[in-house]
């Protein structure tokens, strides 16, 4: 079984547009040995975007991302204090809070991420699936 931390780009794309996420990571989102994870920061980076107005579609998934997350075969993944002080000590040169909290979360549960950002290639240690 393989552990996998979906990133916002991700999980939006598994619900919606499948065809969108690369042949390894459906394939690695659909393989029912898998254990899958969304972070309380994908809601929050999704909110955030939403109220911004910058992304007027996240309305939907917002007021029903507990049901989508379970339909997906997912498990909520809450912010903790040991993400927090990870994510905010991990030696990367990248400002993004929601990418930060991802990688550490990643780090510590020692789950693949599943995104296509090729900024968390640059994070050391950080598996990556795409």
């Amino acid at each position: 079984m393989t552990l996998l931390l979906l990133d916002t780009h991700a999980y939006v794309w598994a619900l919606t547009d499948p065809a969108r996420l690369s042949r390894r990571a459906r394939t690695a989102i659909e393989a029912p040995g898998n254990a899958l994870l969304v972070s309380a920061a994908t809601a929050w980076e999704m909110a955030i975007k939403h109220r911004a107005g910058t992304w007027p579609e996240a309305e939907l998934l917002l007021a029903q991302h507990d049901d989508l997350t379970s339909r997906l075969g997912a498990q909520s993944l809450d912010i903790s204090t040991a993400d927090a002080i990870r994510a905010g000590g991990l030696d990367w040169d990248h400002a993004d809070p929601f990418d930060r909290m991802l990688a550490a979360q990643s780090l510590l549960r020692q789950a693949a991420l599943v995104t296509r950002d090729a900024a968390f290639g640059h994070l050391r240690g950080l598996s990556i699936v795409w």
